[in-house]
């Protein structure tokens, strides 16, 4: 999970989305998919699944919107899972979903005990040295404000100058920031201060009480913050490795072949309606993208 990002500016369409989501176990009103005859056609014959006639995906329930547990406080549920569920019905099999610790994905798909995994992975170059991945979401930060704020827009450097602005210590998006303080500073203007908390309650409080004009942080977990309370707005988004692009995707084994049927899978569910269902159930579709794609250039080594 990374948070490097790259410069794309967008306002942020708030989607229908319960008030109250649903944390069963059960999932009763999960979003299904028809197969996807061309996604079943690409995967290898003989593949071997973890079991027969089952997708085994492994996910970390960490937060919503990518994960949490259910109310059985075991079964994972969220926008990851939902993504699951599409993948495992286009190819025609269950889903077998299992909570992983978030170091111990890596180790568990090479090693052929889970088939594939979705968890907020985003592609690398050093990771598709070892795996294959079919992409399924951008990778953003977003900056917001508490909703009455008369900021309307942060692009570039100048839009932060004089402002206070939360950020996370040690993140891409403070070296972001950073960088454009000193842009900012050679050019004469305001100076940006950044104010930095551990606890989210405590960041939250100092934003909608006007001790901080804005937030930089990872824009799903505010975006679907916002579809519950309504209270913020997005200034800007930024995409991936900045100013490399960064996509998140499904994890496979490094070529076991089944990447490119799962790349088809996602393909299929963008073209009938279901994918872009999952992403608005959960308050991310600014974070859509058009088509899959089978290992695409990644993050660079650093």
């Amino acid at each position: 999970m990374t948070l490097l990002k790259a410069l794309a500016f967008s306002l942020l369409a708030l989607p229908a989305f319960a008030a109250d989501p649903d944390l069963s176990p059960e999932q009763p009103n999960r979003i299904r998919a028809e197969k996807v005859q061309a996604a079943i056609d690409l995967i290898p014959k003989g593949y071997a699944f973890v079991t027969p006639g089952k997708l085994t995906v492994a996910t970390t329930p960490w937060q919503l919107p990518f994960g949490v547990y259910a109310t059985d406080n075991k079964t994972p549920v969220g926008a990851e899972p939902d993504i699951a569920q599409l993948v495992a019905d286009s190819l025609g099999l269950q889903l077998e979903i299992v909570a992983v610790a978030w170091p111990d994905w890596p180790l568990g798909v090479a090693s052929g005990k889970y088939d594939v995994v979705i968890s907020n992975v985003t592609v690398t170059e050093e990771r598709k040295e070892k795996f294959d991945f079919s992409t399924y979401r951008q990778d953003l930060l977003g900056v917001y404000a508490p909703k009455d704020s008369k900021l309307e827009k942060i692009a570039e450097p100048k839009d932060i100058a004089g402002l206070k602005i939360i950020v996370g210590s040690g993140t891409n998006q403070e070296q972001i920031l950073l960088k454009w303080i000193e842009e900012n500073k050679a050019a004469g203007l305001a100076p940006t201060e950044l104010v930095y908390f551990d606890d989210e309650a405590a960041r939250d409080l100092a934003l909608f009480s006007g001790r901080a004009d804005a937030y930089f942080g990872p824009n799903a977990a505010e975006a679907y913050k916002n579809t519950l309370k309504n209270d913020r707005k997005l200034l800007g988004s930024f995409s991936g490795g900045y100013p490399q692009t960064a996509e998140i995707a499904v994890v496979s084994r490094k070529d076991s072949g089944l990447a490119a049927a799962v790349t088809a899978a996602i393909n299929g569910q963008i073209k009938a309606g279901k994918y872009g269902d999952v992403l608005n159930k959960w308050g991310i579709s600014s974070e859509a993208v058009t088509e899959s794609k089978t290992n695409p250039p990644g993050l660079p080594k650093s």
